[in-house]
């Protein structure tokens, strides 16, 4: 990696991602080199990375190539891959606007949580379809030090438990991920959400993401919170017929969830590209040696 090496960096919600556009798939991206670029002290700095391939040039994706142009190749903070993630989609699809690829309007992101919808509105904000929520069975239950909750079983491509607290502040400092049990639940381990209630229809939230530690936003989650809120309140649209809205509060901001009456789950909100420039090669490749 003796050549420098385009990269941006963008943010939803605060939820932030160095970016690598590589169209053809030309770079090699181990697990080490994106997490040295994900290293806020010794990196870039991120939550994770979004590796911007066109679908036909990777081999996880190709077989969608005719359903969307563009794959996000996504790696969680510690540079394991991870299935989807819902601020990554925002900001993956701010970059190909950003770059020219795209313009205002509708389009389709590969990931390997199947192909996402996109709608990038002229106001700003961008709205992904997130697919419908799996909830599996059995009961789950997680805990901070002493102190244990239910929590309920969603999945949104990636798996989450949702617990509903009395205070945020019981989620403690959320570095390490919270126990949970059975272990059978995640055996690929679990994003755990903590949430509050703020008022009707309208709660908060921090997150552990797997991987990643807290962050300060994380989509996915808000979605799995949105669903695990309606359960609990009794509402499912698939039974009313009647979409339902949460607002969910998290550290960086606020996302707005909507359930459609066919399961369809939409999540809005803000993506934004702060900066641009360039890696050297020779730092990354002696860094991860």
């Amino acid at each position: 990696m003796s050549t420098r090496i385009p990269f941006l960096k963008g943010h939803g919600t605060e939820n932030d991602f160095v970016i690598i556009p590589d169209p053809e798939n030309d770079l090699d991206l181990p697990r080490e080199t994106v997490a040295a670029l994900c290293d806020r002290r010794a990196g870039i700095g991120g939550d994770g990375l979004l590796h911007v391939v066109r679908s036909a040039a990777h081999p996880e994706a190709a077989h969608l190539a005719a359903e969307a142009e563009w794959f996000m190749d996504y790696r969680n903070g510690d540079g394991s891959i991870a299935e989807m993630c819902g601020n990554g989609v925002r900001v993956f699809a701010r970059y190909l606007q950003h770059a020219g690829h795209v313009t205002e309007g509708d389009l389709a992101v590969a990931t390997r949580g199947g192909v996402k919808t996109v709608h990038i509105d002229k106001a700003g904000d961008v709205t992904v379809g997130m697919g419908r929520a799996r909830l599996p069975e059995g009961d789950v239950t997680v805990s901070v030090g002493e102190h244990s909750w239910p929590a309920r079983n969603v999945n949104m491509g990636n798996p989450h438990a949702v617990a509903f607290v009395d205070d945020l502040a019981h989620a403690g400092d959320l570095y390490s991920p919270p126990p949970f049990s059975p272990a059978a639940a995640y055996p690929d381990g679990v994003n755990v959400e903590f949430v509050v209630d703020r008022g009707p229809r309208h709660v908060a939230m921090r997150v552990h993401e797997r991987g990643s530690g807290e962050t300060r936003s994380c989509g996915t989650g808000a979605c799995a919170v949105a669903v695990a809120t309606a359960r609990r309140d009794g509402t499912d649209p698939a039974i009313t017929g009647t979409p339902v809205t949460y607002t969910v509060d998290v550290p960086g901001g606020t996302l707005v969830i909507t359930e459609r009456a066919d399961g369809q789950i939409e999540m809005t909100g803000p993506a934004v590209i702060v900066a641009e420039g360039e890696i050297d090669g020779d730092w990354l490749e002696n860094v991860v040696r």
